[in-house]
């Protein structure tokens, strides 16, 4: 819980490690691009099984044309002409969509690709050939080819197994990982991953190699190991577990948590995996770290330029109900504390009369928050006729688009908040800082000012770094879209 006494004044700049950029970087932006440790290997099985499926089918449509007369180049229904071409990749695509070219061990499940196969071929006969009478006398050549495309596909996928079985025996294609638990931790769990025929264990070491001040040297030493795993037998804070988290996956390292000893970072997208005596929450990178995080921000870029252009007359029009509401500038700026702990001036058009910040200290033992952390009124006084209209609809946070363009602020992420509610944040509740600040986020579509505890805010906040995504951005901006047209917990 986030603590009621003021640290001093700059200890929210010790609360995160400095950048080591001379820019504040957000931690799902790597230094560099990386591909995925380890996806050569499973890009190489992917093509390999591609090939496979695709030349085993053809195989079994030649010898099926050969010996079945009936069966001719191209089956048709009406102007619906299906040739080989397209049945082999609707099942090939069938294949991908169930999983039957993942990695681990989906693409050896035989009753799976059994099922599959003969459910596409099914439809495609039922679709085609048994509708129509002039086509039924295809139906026994067509079986031939869906028995024969059946026992091709099985046995290339289990000459496939048997050689990377083979190649695994004398050393190669594995995937190098480390392991960082304490030395009681070392004597059941490298055992345990030196079974594993695909792992090659490359080390273990202390879990304080992953902390603040040595995480950097450590991962770099993974890297020039090749490691493209690391499992992680050990508790640590919220915070410090996201940072590592973040790091390792903009290394393109896939980490994996041991469930029973760290639970506190498990999230949407994790997968568990069972091995023996351990279980472990995995958290894979994507292909190319960092490139989802620059399409956040190409698109933060192009959007804002657009709206500013769209809604002009709309920013014009709000700057004179303003003017001719009460005396005071039309823009508020305030000071925030954003990336890195960096601070930044926030624009607003203004909702309150302008002593509004001497007022709030004579009105802070009305605060409705909880916690006191973040100051919050349903019906405060200070704010202007037109400022109520324009909290109701979020129209006073329009100039932040502003912020957005210039690259202090995203259109999604955690709210950037006052100094005066930063200085009441214990070191943990800084987290929120280590990614781009946004004008609106999970608080903001979850209740926005109905809200009133900052733990909840911060759990909010939390979930949206652990889960975040392109796809959750846009689900939140569009949700933003609903709450606002039903002034859903806004005042």
């Amino acid at each position: 819980m986030a603590s009621q006494v003021s640290p001093p004044a700059e200890s929210f700049n010790r609360a995160l490690p400095p950048s080591n950029t001379q820019r504040a970087r957000d931690l799902r932006s790597p230094v560099s691009y990386q591909f995925r440790q380890g996806s050569v290997i499973g890009w190489l099985r992917i093509l390999i099984l591609l090939a496979l499926d695709f030349s085993m089918l053809f195989l079994a449509w030649r010898i099926a044309q050969v010996s079945g007369t009936d069966l001719s180049v191209s089956l048709h229904v009406h102007e619906r002409v299906i040739s080989f071409t397209p049945t082999a990749l609707l099942t090939i695509g069938i294949f991908a969509v169930v999983g039957l070219y993942r990695e681990g061990d989906s693409w050896r499940d035989s009753t799976k690709l059994i099922t599959t196969l003969l459910l596409v071929d099914g439809a495609i006969a039922l679709t085609t050939l048994v509708p129509d009478p002039s086509e039924a006398h295809s139906l026994i050549p067509f079986a031939w080819f869906v028995f024969l495309g059946l026992v091709f596909v099985l046995l290339s996928r289990f000459s496939i197994d048997l050689a990377i079985q083979g190649a695994r025996k004398i050393g190669t294609v594995r995937h190098p990982v480390f392991i960082f638990c304490q030395p009681d931790q070392a004597k059941r769990v490298v055992p345990v991953l030196g079974r594993k025929p695909h792992y090659t264990v490359a080390g273990w070491n202390d879990p304080q190699q992953l902390s603040d001040e040595n995480r950097a040297a450590a991962i770099q030493r993974l890297c020039r190991l090749g490691v493209s795993e690391v499992f992680l037998c050990a508790q640590f804070p919220a915070r410090e577990l996201m940072l590592i988290y973040w790091d390792l996956r903009n290394a393109g390292i896939t980490l994996h948590i041991c469930v029973l000893l760290s639970s506190n970072i498990c999230s949407s997208n994790s997968q568990v995996w069972q091995l023996p005596e351990l279980y472990t929450a995995t958290f894979a990178p994507p292909t190319i770290a960092g490139i989802e995080f620059q399409v956040k921000r190409g698109f933060d870029f192009l959007a804002s330029v657009l709206f500013l252009l769209l809604t002009f007359p709309v920013y014009l029009a709000i700057a004179i109900l303003i003017k001719l509401d009460s005396p005071g500038p039309i823009f508020f700026r305030q000071t925030r504390i954003g990336l890195q702990n960096r601070p930044f001036s926030v624009w607003k058009f203004r909702t309150m009369v302008i002593n509004a910040a001497e007022l709030q200290r004579e009105l802070e033992s009305q605060n409705e928050n909880r916690d006191g952390v973040l100051f919050k009124m349903k019906d405060d006084p200070r704010v202007t006729r037109v400022g109520k209209f324009l909290r109701r609809y979020s129209l006073d946070e329009l100039p932040q688009v502003f912020n957005v363009l210039f690259g202090e602020m995203s259109f999604v992420g955690p709210r950037p908040l006052p100094m005066r509610d930063v200085e009441k944040f214990s070191e943990h509740d800084f987290i929120r800082h280590a990614v781009l600040p946004g004008i609106t986020g999970m608080w903001q579509v979850s209740g926005r000012s109905e809200i009133d505890n900052f733990d909840e805010v911060l759990r909010l906040d939390m979930v949206y770094i652990k889960d975040w995504s392109l796809w959750l951005d846009l689900k939140i901006i569009l949700q933003t879209v609903r709450v606002v047209l039903q002034k859903t917990g806004a005042y």
